[in-house]
């Protein structure tokens, strides 16, 4: 996990993911005192960060040239990006789904490719057991959403970007998963601005980082739930928590309602469309959960919303 390979991950993506800019928001800058800009992510041509990691490992795999396709088990995006990548490689892409997956999400699967399988009503451990099974049984190749080098170093290629579009940054707040995305960002911070304050944020009903910060290793809740689907991983990553631990020391918990109301102020302040997922950070912010001190970026992660819920919300 080396600047140098981070640095070349970013290389390999050039016209496959989005330079993604980073948005003012003149209102939170207002009301914080420091300057407040959001990452944009939901720009990517899966409309999520995802696509960052999953082509770096993909791509990584089909340069070896053995592949018959690629497995994974994901809730969304990871899938998405999944398929998407497979399909420039010419492989075949199996993605298992919770069946609670929203249809905006298994229609994306589908639409660039990919071949979907449900297992379990909800985001369980049953989706990845069953993706190993397909793996072996069917000779493909796992690429889990975020416990792997490959896909943890393309998403560091967002801290990397953060800190070449502003590099006053002080704060950077991402969303919090199984943890790919955090542990990206902060191999780039580690290697180039160690002084950043790196911010995990997550849904109050999701909240392993939390549980994992306090007991010093990873916990596994019982449950999860969420508006934000996209985060609800019960646990924070065997491979994400090493790196996470270095860097990150503080979790911020929103609740249903604040994330809801970010997603309206992003739609209203700045004319973004952003799934309940990527907009917990924000919502740490116009919450007042989180003070940052000086200039300020939080990252949207994607933006592959359901329609109705997104009318709901924003409307």
């Amino acid at each position: 996990m080396s600047l140098a390979a981070v640095r070349a991950a970013a290389r390999g993506l050039e016209g496959i993911a989005v330079r993604t800019p980073i948005v003012d928001l003149p209102t939170l800058t207002d009301r914080l005192g420091v300057p407040v800009g959001v990452k944009c992510e939901q720009l990517q041509p899966i409309g999520a960060f995802k696509i960052r990691g999953a082509y770096t490992a993909i791509s990584r795999i089909a340069r070896e040239g053995q592949a018959r396709g690629i497995v994974t088990a994901s809730s969304g995006n990871h899938g998405q990006a999944v398929a998407y990548s497979a399909r420039l490689f010419g492989l075949r892409a199996v993605v298992v789904m919770p069946a609670s997956t929203p249809q905006i999400k298994v229609d994306g699967v589908c639409r660039y490719g990919g071949e979907v399988i449900f297992a379990g009503a909800v985001r369980s451990a049953e989706q990845a057991a069953r993706a190993e099974e397909i793996g072996r049984e069917e000779d493909l190749i796992m690429v889990p959403p975020y416990d792997h080098v490959d896909v943890v170093t393309g998403q560091a290629t967002v801290g990397l970007e953060i800190l070449e579009q502003r590099p006053e940054v002080d704060t950077i707040l991402s969303p919090v998963s199984g943890g790919g995305l955090l542990a990206g960002i902060s191999v780039a911070v580690a290697a180039l601005k160690p002084s950043v304050r790196l911010v995990g944020v997550e849904p109050e009903g999701a909240a392993k980082l939390t549980a994992a910060l306090a007991a010093g290793e990873p916990r596994t809740l019982e449950r999860t739930a969420s508006i934000a689907d996209g985060l609800l991983t019960p646990s924070v990553g065997g491979f994400t928590w090493p790196i996470l631990r270095r860097v990150v020391r503080e979790a911020v918990r929103v609740s249903e309602a604040e994330i809801g109301e970010a997603v309206r102020f992003l739609h209203q302040e700045a004319d973004l469309r952003v799934e309940p997922s990527g907009a917990v950070t924000t919502a740490a912010l116009l919450s007042g959960r989180l003070r940052p001190a000086g200039p300020t970026v939080a990252v949207v992660s994607g933006g592959n919303v359901d329609p109705d819920l997104f009318q709901r919300l924003a409307g």
